[in-house]
């Protein structure tokens, strides 16, 4: 089943946000997923089996940096188009 998510990852106490950002965003894109970066999230979309592998692995890197808060929505019914894993885009 293909689903689509909205994630967005907030670090705590942490003097730089983009480090633990970055890393998460790699995590979603070493799995192959469609990514669009927003200014307050980030729309992942895939296989749901990978994009759940994703946010585990991505969300216990960053948890090894620091505090964080990680807010996802997912859904089965609001499709993202197909993209290239490698184009990162603008929403």
């Amino acid at each position: 089943m293909n689903v689509s998510a909205q994630v967005s990852l907030y670090p705590l106490r942490q003097a730089k946000l983009e480090p633990a950002i970055d890393a998460l965003r790699l995590a979603l894109a070493q799995e192959g997923l469609a990514l669009q970066t927003g200014p307050m999230s980030t729309i992942v979309a895939g296989d749901a089996r990978r994009v759940f592998a994703a946010l585990e692995r991505g969300f216990e890197e960053v948890a090894r940096r620091g505090d964080v808060v990680l807010v996802v929505t997912l859904s089965n019914a609001c499709p993202v188009e197909a993209r290239d894993p490698g184009d990162v885009g603008t929403l």
